[in-house]
């Protein structure tokens, strides 16, 4: 199957960042152009969780028009090309499901999973600590998950549920100290810590942090547009009861 359109939008990157393109393409860098690939990435995910395919499509395309980008910047500067790009993944994909391009058997999804990492591991000889390769670039949040999960997979890993819930009730307790301190880099290590515990809950029920803090802040901000629609006065007006009364009301009417 010829993919014609991709071949199409390749040479249109090429040609916006040839000599008779556009200024603005020829500019670029990969380090310019690094925000573009952070907020084209989330732009395709909040199409994700809104369900609009017609917006996926579009989004795909931004982030695509970055790989793209990026691989022509590459070739301009002689290091390498989409071609190669594309080559490394393929073999990658081959690699990593033997069960697909070979004559592995497997049973469950999780073992799936377990191949994937031994033979990433297989791959990253260079990597000597267990946490070595994860990004820098994500959010502390996606970080603090990914750390957990590695080490977890060394057996590093609360006894108990009941252990774990004890840790986080230690670490308020341990930030309220440091409150009564006064002492600010102490509140901020000891409230990263409450962050970081109540991560690996999350983790232990399976729960993704990333996504479960996304759905809380949609639902807030859901529910507090609904108080601005219920406020009889500006909001700088309402005193902490009205404000309790008014999100009550919001919330009885944003229940989904």
């Amino acid at each position: 199957m010829k993919y014609k359109e991709l071949e199409r939008l390749i040479e249109i990157v090429a040609t916006l960042r040839s000599e008779n393109g556009c200024q603005w393409d020829r500019e670029q860098t990969h380090k310019t152009l690094r925000p573009n690939m952070l907020e084209e990435a989330y732009e395709a995910v909040d199409a994700i969780d809104d369900d609009n395919i017609n917006n996926l499509k579009e989004e795909l395309g931004d982030v695509l028009l970055q790989v793209v980008l990026h691989a022509q910047i590459a070739k301009d500067n002689k290091e390498f090309d989409i071609e190669d790009v594309a080559k490394e993944l393929s073999e990658k994909l081959i690699h990593r499901h033997p069960h697909v391009f070979g004559n592995k058997k497997v049973n469950s999804t999780q073992e799936i999973l377990d191949t994937w990492d031994k033979l990433k591991k297989e791959e990253k000889i260079e990597r000597k600590s267990v946490l070595d390769g994860i990004s820098k670039s994500q959010s502390a949040l996606m970080s603090a998950q990914k750390i957990s999960k590695k080490v977890v997979k060394v057996g590093f890993e609360w006894d108990s549920i009941e252990s774990l819930k004890k840790c986080i009730q230690s670490e308020y307790k341990e930030f309220e100290e440091a409150v009564s301190s006064g002492e600010f880099d102490k509140m901020e290590d000891e409230m990263g810590d409450i962050f970081f515990a109540t991560v690996n809950l999350a983790r232990w029920y399976k729960i993704d942090s990333e996504q479960a803090l996304l759905r809380a802040n949609k639902k807030f901000m859901k529910r507090f547009k609904k108080m601005e629609e219920l406020a009889k006065k500006p909001l700088d007006e309402y005193t902490y009861e009205e404000f309790d009364n008014l999100w009550k009301d919001a919330k009885k009417q944003t229940l989904d």
